[in-house]
């Protein structure tokens, strides 16, 4: 089982690179973020590798670091992702930014991605929700008061918060962790307009 390669990178494909390893040329498959991330040919390059095995085929697939590896992994236990989708994933948002859609629930953000539609970014969203946040930069509280307004189960004012800054054309996942940091600062006995006036706050930041 091939983890890592260290060699010179010896030229770019689509959403390959050949490196070369002492002589030997791996062709590995990545992401277009990885790729971009890479040294110029010639020079040295490590990449993290998980190699695929199937009775027709060996292919190996490169990542710049362990989470990006992880999130491939992740990704592929989703029904309809395979390697290939959730290349398209990490090549459309960085681990971070993958982790924290996934937190916050932002099946549109998940769905930016090359060969997603709506109904995978969901699964995506509700099947990898609970293992986001050992990857995420998002606050638990935060995720799960986002989750309690994005099913309607959050107090009045915090809806009507919510609500009052979608109209004024923020998106409905931003909007709900702007409130839900808002909240976080005032308290949940906080009423609409303030919420609204921290929740404008946060997004200015």
């Amino acid at each position: 089982m091939i983890g890592k390669l260290k060699g010179l990178v010896d030229s770019y494909g689509d959403d390959h690179l050949i490196l070369d390893v002492q002589g030997v040329g791996y062709l590995v498959h990545c992401s277009a973020r990885t790729l971009q991330a890479l040294p110029r040919v010639g020079e040295a390059a490590t990449l993290f590798i998980e190699m695929l095995v199937r009775e027709d085929m060996i292919r190996l697939y490169g990542f710049v670091s362990q989470a990006e590896k992880s999130w491939f992994l992740l990704l592929q236990n989703v029904q309809g992702v395979g390697s290939k989708v959730a290349l398209n994933v990490l090549s459309t948002l960085s681990p971070s930014e993958l982790a924290n859609a996934v937190a916050l629930g932002d099946k549109v953000m998940v769905a930016r991605a090359n060969g997603v539609g709506p109904k995978v970014a969901a699964r995506i969203v509700a099947e990898l929700k609970d293992k986001a946040p050992g990857f995420s930069s998002v606050d638990p509280g935060v995720a799960g008061l986002v989750a309690q307004i994005e099913d309607r189960q959050a107090p009045r004012p915090v809806a009507d918060a919510v609500s009052a800054l979608v109209n004024l054309g923020y998106g409905q996942i931003q909007a709900s962790a702007a409130i839900a940091g808002a909240v976080r600062e005032a308290g949940e006995d906080a009423d609409t307009a303030r919420l609204i006036r921290l929740g404008l706050k946060e997004l200015a930041k």
